[in-house]
């Protein structure tokens, strides 16, 4: 089957979260609901929807395995939980009892991307539409710490250069804990400093062979 032609996907419900009137999600479509599952206005929304109910679990419930995680998201009621709780965990890497610490990124992350490829036939999203859902959901991915990192960080995270106006200005926000760091220097000297080793990390990078 299409991913793309699943109930989750066209109600940019990925996870499938069925509506009540009583929860005011983000990002909920007029109408808020297909007649049993919620509709959002976009994927990032119905995606930080699953991020906030699972991080629910574990802060409400205490619930920090995929086994204890999945026994809830899909009880044997109404699914093969069996089955849903070994796709899940296989696909994350991780035993069905290996803690979780949902408020890191990369534990929130794989688990959200594994639950919606189970509920929408290998469903894949893009990591930049991931990693805005999940900053939505206050669980963003960790920011750059060093001006190489800075330098060399891009939407695919395989170091593509950051090039003209823009990518400095990127650089630039993106570089905004290391200025921290350079102390009592003016902001002037600071910036500078900063776009100095951008411009230093950029020709290193531009005299590598490709």
């Amino acid at each position: 089957m299409d991913p793309k032609a699943t109930r989750g996907y066209r109600n940019r419900n990925p996870g499938n979260i069925e509506h009540l009137a009583a929860n005011k999600w983000q990002g909920l479509a007029e109408p808020a609901s297909d007649g049993r599952f919620c509709r959002f206005v976009g994927h990032e929304y119905g995606l930080r929807a699953l991020a906030v109910l699972l991080i629910a679990y574990q802060d409400r419930h205490g619930l920090r395995s995929v086994r204890d995680i999945i026994a809830r998201w899909a009880p044997p009621a109404e699914n093969d939980t069996a089955a849903y709780l070994a796709a899940v965990a296989r696909r994350m890497g991780v035993g069905p009892d290996d803690p979780l610490d949902l408020h890191r990124h990369g534990h929130l992350r794989p688990l959200v991307e594994a639950i919606v490829a189970h509920e929408c036939a290998g469903l894949a999203y893009p990591a930049a539409v991931l990693d805005r859902a999940l900053t939505l959901a206050g669980v963003p991915p960790a920011a750059p710490r060093t001006l190489a990192q800075v330098a060399a960080v891009t939407d695919t995270g395989r170091g593509a250069l950051l090039v003209g106006a823009a990518g400095v200005a990127t650089a630039l926000a993106q570089a905004a804990p290391a200025i921290q760091a350079l102390g009592d220097l003016a902001p002037v000297v600071a910036i500078a400093v900063v776009l100095a080793a951008v411009a230093g990390v950029l020709a290193w990078r531009l005299g590598r062979p490709a």
